[in-house]
Formats: C-alpha cells, structure tokens, sequence
C-alpha cells in the first residue's frame, strides 16, 4: 500500500473528512456510524463498519483505493471475500464497481481535507530524520510522558518475541540464549552482528565444560573469531593460543566462521574487538550460569558488580595481539556496563517474566530502566535537539523505538505525534 492511500485509510478510520461531503454517486447521504475495524491482512481495508446510507442502516465491510478502477486492478471482483462490501471508497470515482457475485457495489468519493493532506506531505516526505522535531517542543507533557511509556513497553515487546525465537531454537534454555544475547551486545553496535555469529558457531556448553579454564575460553572465542589464523607472529601467548584452539577444534568438530570482519576504524584502543572478546570470556568463565544469578539480583549495583570481569594478565598490556599497550586494567566502563544491562538484562528479565507468568520480573526489568541512565549515542541527541530529553534509559528506548519503527520508516499515520499534529491540523485538538 503507498503512503497516498495510507492517508485514505487514515481519513475514514479517525473521521477526518468533512462529513457533509460523503454521497453515494446517486446522491444518497451517508452517515458514519462505526467505521469499523481496520483489517492490516489480505481482504477488504475495514471490517464491521456500522453506515447509514439514506435512511438505511447497512453493516459489512470498506473498500478503500485511490480510484475506482483499482478495484478490478486488483481483481476484487472475481474474489468472494469482497462481496460483504458495502461501500467503496476513492478519491476519484472513474468506474462502477461490481463484486463476485455481479452485483454493483456502492461508492463515495472520499475526500481528505486539505490542510490534513499538506501536514501528511510535511510528515511523510520530510528531508529529516525526524519529520516532526519542529512540533516536538509544543506537545503537551502529559500526552509525552504517556507515549514514552507505551513506547518502551512496545520495544521490550519486540525484543521478547526475537527471545521467543531463540527460544525455540535452543529447546527453550534461557541459559543458552543470554549467552548469544549478551554476546552479540558485546559488540556494542558496530559488531553485533560478527559477535552474535561468533556465539552461534559455539555452544555455550562448550563454554561450560572449560570454566575452570580463562585460557582454554580465549583459545575457543578467538579461534571461532577467526582471529587465530596468522602465521608468523612473534607472540608466545597468540601461539600458545593457537595451539590450544587446534586441539579444542578437532576435540569438538568446530569449523570456525569464515568471513567475520571485526570492525576497528575510529574505534577506540579500549573497544577493539580483540579486547571485547577477551572481556567476554573472562565474564563467562567467572559467572557460569549467568542469568540464573541474574534473577537473584534486584539493585543495579549487584548487577553492574556481576559484569566486572577482569581479562587475563595478557590483556593488561595490550590492545591486540603482538600490540603493547601501556599497563592498565581493562574492564568495562559504566557506560558500556549500563548498555549491556538496557540490550541484555532488562529483555531477558521481560521475557522470563512474561513466558513464565511471574509479572515480578517485568516489573523489575523496567524499574531498572528507569534506574539507569540515558542513553548517549546519535537517535538521543537529535531527539535533545529538538526538544525531548530523557530522563532515564526507559526514556531513551522509547526514542530509539520512535525512530527506527516510526521516523525512519515514515509510518507517520500510526504515531501518536503524527496523529496529534495532524488531528490539530483539523481542529480536533
């Protein structure tokens, strides 16, 4: 559907038509009483809409197009499913209509004002990555504050149907799917996607049989990085690795992901993926089972002090293999621990809570949302800008949700701002 006829369904969904304009094409008044259901699937756009069309009341289902002659386009009649519609709708009413059974089908030209028309065109064809950050600053707070909420609440949501998808992947062990969440998050954007290959192309329980081992971890995480495969280097531990990793692939039949690219360029020394890894398993060596102790802990202190894992003494003085560094413990920062807590803990929590009934568990996922703070990257400070500032992280998944499911998409019509402008527009304020 293109967006012109998106701004149709939206006119005759919210009533933003003069309603003195709708007639049938032989000059019967239609009346809405219920517009009815919008239909998202295959078959007619709305169902169950209530009309009174002269001094009948009809009940069936819309129609809607931008002219007439689309509905034989589309070959709705010679498909039984539209003969339960009552009345078409379009823009431009070119041609009769007829359904599967040869009976003609009322139709009305719908017309979109045009003051709603000229903001949907600001909306949807918008130059910028943010279509409405001009009315931003003018919304009121309450109605703000309620859609950030119902934001956040949907982008947990979606996050707990891509666990369920893990889920069923690995026989519901919600061990074994934190471990390739919190792997791919270790990547920390720029390589989530080479992490979480990294994660799929090595069971956890492999990582379990060799927890009283750092060494042996490294050698199974950065060999399954394909980043074991230099010769030549002058580098007793990159050996020793090597070495180690040859004996655990023949051990466990591993094949090892060809074609990761761990991206580096303007990274900085304390993020290289080389470092990100080491940081990893010295956290899964240390904790084992870590979602388990996870949903023992309830303050955000218990939680940050279960991702402070130290790398091996190795990692002090380097950056990358056969690359020395001046001495300092590399741990994680707060700011990267509070990412890893907002992408990986506060899902996993949501999930488990809402898969196993214990609401406690969603409550306490959000609750360490709004604990923690905003989140610092491109999508929060455009939304600063222009006059949104969160004031936690459960703010700030909110923004990311709006902009990658809504601004950048320009599904404009199905937001609460977007709405909002454009029902001002029309004076329903």
């Amino acid at each position: 559907m293109n967006t012109k006829e998106q701004l149709l369904h939206y006119v005759w969904q919210f009533r933003l038509f003069p309603p003195s304009s709708l007639r049938t094409m032989d000059g019967q008044k239609v009346e809405v009483i219920d517009p009815g259901m919008h239909n998202n699937d295959a078959g007619p756009d709305f169902f169950n809409a209530k009309i009174k069309i002269g001094d009948e009341l009809w009940a069936g289902n819309v129609e809607i197009h931008r002219t007439s002659n689309e509905w034989m386009k589309h070959g709705h009649q010679n498909d039984k499913a539209y003969n339960s519609v009552i009345l078409h709708l379009s823009e431009s009413v070119n041609a009769p209509v007829f359904n599967q059974s040869g009976q003609q089908v009322l139709q009305c030209v719908l017309t979109v004002p045009e003051d709603i028309r000229r903001n949907a065109d600001y909306l949807l064809f918008s130059h910028s990555s943010i279509p409405c950050e001009k009315f931003l600053a003018t919304l009121p707070v309450p109605m703000l504050t309620s859609y950030l909420n119902a934001l956040s609440l949907e982008r947990l949501e979606r996050k707990t149907n891509d666990i369920s998808t893990h889920l069923e992947r690995y026989n519901h062990s919600w061990d074994e799917v934190f471990y390739v969440l919190l792997t791919r998050n270790f990547g920390f954007g720029l390589n989530s996607s080479e992490f979480e290959k990294l994660a799929l192309s090595l069971p956890f329980n492999y990582i379990l049989r060799h927890q009283d081992d750092l060494f042996q971890i490294e050698a199974l995480m950065f060999g399954q990085a394909a980043m074991l495969e230099e010769d030549g280097l002058s580098d007793d531990y990159y050996i020793r690795l090597q070495k180690e990793y040859a004996f655990l692939k023949a051990k466990y039949g591993l094949r090892n992901r060809e074609g990761l690219f761990f991206k580096s360029m303007r990274v900085r020394p304390r993020s290289f993926p080389q470092i990100r890894i080491a940081q990893l398993a010295a956290l899964l060596q240390q904790s084992g089972r870590l979602f388990s102790r996870i949903l023992e802990k309830e303050e955000l202190h218990e939680l940050r002090v279960l991702f402070l894992a130290a790398p091996s003494e190795y990692w002090k003085t380097h950056y990358g293999f056969g690359k020395t560094s001046p001495k300092m413990e590399k741990l994680p920062g707060e700011a990267s621990l509070d990412i890893l807590l907002i992408n990986t803990v506060t899902p996993m929590l949501f999930a488990y809570g809402k898969k196993t009934g214990a609401e406690k568990y969603c409550d306490r996922a959000i609750s360490l949302l709004e604990t923690i703070k905003p989140e610092r990257n491109r999508i929060v400070s455009e939304f600063a800008e222009a006059g949104i500032i969160p004031a936690h992280a459960f703010d700030s998944q909110a923004l990311i949700q709006l902009r990658k499911e809504y601004c950048d998409t320009r599904k404009c019509l199905y937001c609460r701002i977007g709405h909002k402008l454009l029902s001002s527009a029309h004076g329903n304020k």
